[in-house]
């Protein structure tokens, strides 16, 4: 199924647990966005939602009936710049020989729809959901239906047929057991937080964290709980000895500094610190680990899901030992203790997710690297990493300083000069089966989606 979250992640249909989802931008969100080849197309349709999509390999088949939305309004945007030309233009603008063929999936933050386009840029179908934050994100799933924001599972009609009223943001995933894995928001009182070890001058009334859910869909419009993260569980701070979870950040890199951005941590509507924000989720059936990336620390996480419900809460248990606690983090090494500016490799990243096995580079990690930061500085530039993780078993390697490896991605792209490839907020990146990667500029009256090769070379626009 097409999995990811964010604008420009690209995907590739197969029946693994965890396929990467592009996000395209929306206004609360992330951008949908992912590449799925013909053949796996052909093979979602014929399988689920209507009886005739073998046209894509060339066959004399019908025409899908998924979609007689032919030219689809999608609303032009004057101030776009499509880099390096100045002149704004929409639609299929390159598509060499080179790039990947097959549909793309993706979601504009000014539309309320979600869009299926194939390799010419022709609209194949449109999921016309309503208000933008009800698009956002959206997973393809192997029986053609899309899984999205609001837990809602929504048919090729627009029908939606299964809704789960629990609050979730940003990024939603359905498992091979059935079970749906998704993002929501943990809180406590200012006064709690202060409890916890919290510096007193932090002024918003609320502090927000990360909730990883687990549910298990019992009927149309129903679901039962059955495994949950929070980082309020796994804490540690160095501001109060007297005070739970008192310890260095740097001696407890499994556990999450209270203090670390939190005094600057943006007060969202005068009411609730946005103190981690995480923006994706993925989950990895051979390691059974999620992976969470979170803005905000400017780090990518990743958890223990093999951890029973209870384990999950506390630092022992499951396949790795350490509970719920941080199994491997991984982008800005200030955030617990062991590194400074010049180490931190992250800034506000998107869209971390396992490449998986049809694509080269399979088991590392690609992120979008939007550049933007706090607390700190700003790189004033965006970058797409990949990540080769140091496994040691079911846990994560440091090296000598304490943080964890590697030092550098092995292998980055950011155009020359790096400041023409700046999107500081949304966007996505999916690593494609012949070996290119699919980009989307997930920022505000952009909207471009692009694929370049391993050299750089743009050859899809």
């Amino acid at each position: 199924m097409l999995q990811w979250s964010l604008l420009a992640t690209p995907f590739t249909a197969t029946k693994n647990d965890e396929m990467p989802l592009i996000t395209t931008i929306i206004a609360l969100s992330l951008p949908v966005l992912f590449r799925i080849p013909l053949r796996n197309w052909r093979w979602i349709m014929a399988s689920a939602i209507i009886a005739s999509l073998a046209a894509c390999s060339g066959g004399a088949a019908p025409t899908p009936t998924l979609a007689p939305t032919a030219a689809h309004a999608l609303p032009p945007n004057p101030s776009s710049t499509l880099a390096p030309t100045a002149t704004p233009r929409t639609g299929l603008l390159l598509n060499e020989p080179e790039s990947f063929e097959g549909y793309t999936l993706f979601s504009p933050v000014q539309s309320g729809g979600i869009y299926l386009v194939d390799h010419q840029g022709r609209f194949v179908h449109t999921w016309a959901l309503g208000s933008p934050s009800q698009a956002g994100q959206g997973r393809l799933l192997d029986n053609g239906n899309l899984l999205g924001h609001h837990n809602r599972e929504i048919d090729p009609e627009g029908n939606v047929v299964w809704e789960y009223r629990y609050r979730q943001h940003h990024d939603i995933l359905k498992l091979q057991s059935g079970n749906v894995l998704f993002l929501s928001h943990d809180s406590v009182s200012r006064e709690e937080a202060v409890a916890l070890g919290a510096n007193p001058t932090l002024s918003c009334p609320v502090v927000r964290g990360t909730r990883v859910v687990e549910a298990r869909p019992t009927g149309p419009a129903s679901a039962e709980i059955v495994w949950e993260w929070s980082v309020f569980d796994h804490l540690v701070q160095d501001f109060d000895q007297e005070k739970p979870n008192y310890g260095d950040p740097s001696d407890r890199p499994e556990r999450v500094n209270l203090n670390y951005a939190l005094a600057e941590a943006p007060c969202k509507r005068a009411y609730s610190a946005d103190w981690t924000h995480a923006n994706e989720i993925n989950y990895n059936a051979e390691l059974d680990q999620i992976m969470v990336t979170v803005r905000n620390f400017s780090e990518i996480w990743i958890i223990d899901r093999s951890a029973s419900a209870e384990e999950a809460a506390g630092s022992s248990g499951g396949k790795a030992g350490k509970g719920g606690d941080l199994l491997y983090r991984w982008g800005n090494p200030r955030a617990y203790g062991a590194g400074t500016p010049a180490d931190q490799r992250l800034f506000w990243p998107h869209a971390a997710h396992w490449i998986p096995e049809v694509s080269p580079g399979a088991g590392n990690v690609l992120v979008f690297n939007n550049g933007r930061e706090y607390p700190g500085f700003e790189r004033g530039y965006s970058s797409v990493e990949e990540v080769t993780l140091p496994h040691d078993g079911y846990n994560y390697r440091r090296g000598a300083g304490g943080a964890y490896e590697p030092a550098q991605p092995r292998w980055t792209y950011a155009p020359d000069p790096p400041d023409s490839f700046y999107f500081p907020i949304r966007s996505n990146a999916q690593r494609l089966p012949n070996g290119n990667t699919l980009i989307a500029d997930g920022f505000t009256n952009r909207n471009r989606i692009f694929e370049v090769t391993r050299e750089g070379e743009v050859v899809w626009d």
